[in-house]
């Protein structure tokens, strides 16, 4: 099975304060994986390891089967405060990077039609990009006309259409209202079921996606499987680590939203990752290969 995202060994520190201990984690192809922890255990430091602006002091990132030492297109991520130029239209926001990853000005200058014919191209796609995140009435309009759930969708749109192999989307609803959170989470939940659809037909599925997250509820309604990040456990003193790695309940979009199927989940994760009382031993709360071995063998 093909690995969007393989990480080996890696610790991270900025001088004497160690942030991140012996990190091993392996995410396939068409996984959404939420990623909770408490304040200060690293999640931030981790996105940027991955993203490639700042590689780990030790260990190795490996997107897509290459090695991450920088930014690539391998690798997208949304912000929670996202970044949308107020002059252009959404389309023409979610359409800019193919612009200023497929030209430059000598060609935009100097071949002028072929960019007009290009620049259609890139606006046909934007839209059905727009049109994913459900935005399809909203292709033409500014930034100050949408509101602030509108200008998100458009990031992941922005982010989307340079097809990375894995998107990171570091805290995308924590500055929304909570019906606006739960469309967005919907739109999760919808990414996911064209996985599913792709696996069926026998092809690659389109999206795998690293959501950070505060909220444990988010984490195991939009995901199917939850990473535990907690400087709380036995060699804590050297930095957070994983400690904690299941599957949760797979939610499909026409499903009730039903918190209570997962009720238990939350609270033993809450206990193994954010019990400050307990020196933990936390190998008992990775279990995600081994349990998704057996599933594989029950159903085969």
């Amino acid at each position: 099975m093909a690995h969007a995202l393989t990480i080996d060994a890696v610790s991270h520190w900025f001088g004497s304060n160690k942030v991140l201990n012996n990190l091993n984690l392996q995410i396939s192809d068409g996984q959404i994986v939420a990623v909770v922890g408490p304040s200060g255990c690293g999640k931030s430091t981790l996105l940027r390891a991955i993203l490639g602006t700042h590689p780990p002091k030790a260990g190795e990132i490996r997107a897509a089967g290459q090695r991450v030492t920088r930014p690539s297109r391998a690798v997208g991520i949304v912000y929670q405060h996202y970044a949308l130029y107020d002059f252009l239209t959404a389309q023409e926001n979610v359409a800019f990077g193919l612009k200023l990853d497929q030209t430059n000005m000598a060609f935009r200058t100097f071949q002028f039609f072929q960019w007009q014919k290009l620049k259609e191209q890139h606006l046909q796609q934007a839209s059905e990009f727009l049109c994913k995140v459900g935005l399809e009435k909203a292709i033409h309009s500014y930034p100050h006309e949408m509101s602030g759930g509108m200008r998100q969708r458009v990031a992941i749109a922005q982010a989307m259409i340079m097809r990375p192999k894995i998107l990171l989307l570091d805290e995308p609803f924590g500055a929304l209202d909570e019906s606006t959170r739960t469309e967005l989470q919907m739109m999760l939940l919808h990414f996911y079921q064209e996985n599913l659809d792709a696996r069926e037909k026998g092809e690659d599925p389109p999206y795998t996606i690293l959501i950070v997250t505060h909220e444990l509820n988010e984490a195991l309604y939009v995901a199917d499987r939850v990473i535990g990040l907690s400087q709380y456990h036995a060699d804590g003193a050297n930095g957070a680590t994983i400690v904690y790695d299941r599957p949760c309940p797979v939610f499909h979009p026409d499903d009730p939203r039903d918190f209570g199927r997962f009720v238990e989940q939350r609270e033993e994760l809450r206990k193994a990752v954010f019990d400050t009382e307990e020196n933990k031993q936390h190998e008992q709360y990775i279990t995600y290969w081994s349990e998704r071995q057996q599933a594989e063998s029950a159903v085969s």
